[in-house]
């Protein structure tokens, strides 16, 4: 049964969808914000906060875990240096705001960024 399990598809197999997923954070890692759709920025949010409270504490088996899951150093290393700013942070680091429907398909848009 699927109980709990209620992730979105974006209609692609599962290797295709995670690194959708982990270009999509390394992005927003790398550039501070991104607009993509709404559905998509739903979906990184979770992960990307996840990451970010990993983060603060900044030691060797936290950067090589966050390599793992990013892809690459540059990237690990500037989430590292993003999580400082949010040491006394409970959660909330990301906000989502929605924008207007793309006019090719008319796809609900938003910009992600951190707070």
């Amino acid at each position: 049964m699927r109980h709990g399990n209620h992730n979105r598809k974006f209609g692609r197999e599962t290797d295709q969808r995670a690194a959708l997923l982990k270009s999509l954070a390394r992005s927003l890692v790398l550039k501070g914000h991104i607009k993509t759709t709404e559905a998509r920025a739903k979906e990184i949010r979770p992960m990307v906060e996840k990451l970010l409270t990993r983060s603060k504490v900044a030691t060797i088996a936290t950067r090589r875990a966050l390599i793992s899951q990013l892809g690459d150093v540059k990237t690990a290393n500037k989430l590292i240096k993003t999580a400082e700013a949010y040491k006394d942070r409970a959660g909330g680091y990301i906000r989502i705001v929605k924008m207007i429907q793309r006019k090719g398909d008319a796809s609900p848009m938003a910009l992600i960024e951190f707070v």
